[in-house]
């Protein structure tokens, strides 16, 4: 375990719950709650009144005990905002950094690089770097994504904000219209070898709607699903777990693998390469 990091996990973050740190009860419960990662919003879901309050917030629960089954991010203003600096200062501070910070509204490789340089100038030095997520949500972000991932420091994820990318967009929210952005998303976190996450789908309660939405980042090969009430994490939490004939597959193919000493086998009238096993890995390290 990290000392400095409130720990240090290996389940997978299949669900990512989004809560007001203007809210400690909603906090409370979050933390509580079968999430696989917390995302503590200091941005949009808090006003501007309450921007000191709601960091004030997050220091004290994360100077006390937090379980060491959740991932725990803080969503932090955005980097042109004027609280930015204020978040990014107060967390560096920590005894014990978050998991990660969510940098919002991220549209350059520079966005990220402040945010770190922050950290590390505070508080950071000497410490294992704090993992930083590049929430994507306008089309200058979505343009600058060779930049972003290809940048120091390097993203630990991409994570798709629908509502500002509509309004910047000039489009309805209409889950039908991103699949060229999923793609986009998708190929340039693939790339690098990070994680692609999809955002919250905003109608929390057509059901029908939310479900085909999750479906469709699972099949699309998203990591994760963001979202936005405790009672849907139970659904994403099963749909991003892999199935099991996902895992016979992927067992069977390392096991293949392994035992032929070679990187490329014929098996059952598939060619096992690398690409093949990279899948495969990907799917048994989700069980970790």
């Amino acid at each position: 375990m990290k000392p400095d990091v409130v720990s240090e996990l290996a389940n997978p973050r299949r669900s990512c719950l989004s809560v007001p740190a203007s809210a400690p009860r909603l906090i409370a419960k979050a933390l509580a709650s079968t999430a696989d990662e917390v995302i503590i919003d200091l941005e949009d879901a808090v006003a501007v009144s309450a921007k000191d309050e709601a960091r004030d917030n997050v220091m004290s629960t994360l100077s006390g005990p937090v379980t060491a089954d959740i991932h725990v991010t803080v969503r932090v203003n955005a980097p042109r905002s004027a609280w930015i600096a204020a978040d990014v200062v107060a967390l560096a501070g920590l005894p014990r950094l978050p998991h990660s910070i969510m940098v919002p509204k991220v549209e350059a490789s520079d966005d990220l690089a402040m945010v770190g340089r922050l950290v590390e100038e505070h508080g950071g030095a000497g410490r294992p770097p704090i993992e930083l997520q590049a929430l994507v949500e306008s089309a200058r972000g979505l343009t600058s994504l060779a930049e972003i991932v290809r940048g120091a420091p390097r993203p630990e994820a991409l994570v798709i904000g629908y509502a500002d990318l509509a309004a910047d967009l000039g489009r309805d929210p209409i889950a039908e219209l991103w699949g060229p952005a999923h793609e986009h998303v998708l190929w340039h976190a693939r790339s690098v070898g990070i994680r692609a996450v999809d955002g919250p789908w905003l109608g929390v309660h057509d059901d029908e709607v939310f479900r085909a939405s999750v479906n469709r980042a699972r099949t699309a090969g998203f990591d994760a699903k963001w979202v936005l009430h405790p009672a849907q994490l139970g659904f994403v939490n099963a749909a991003f777990a892999p199935t099991v004939e996902e895992i016979a597959w992927a067992t069977e193919v390392v096991q293949a693998l392994e035992a032929a000493g070679s990187g490329v086998l014929a098996r059952d009238g598939q060619m096992i390469d690398e690409a093949v096993a990279l899948r495969a890995r990907r799917i048994l390290a989700s069980l970790s």
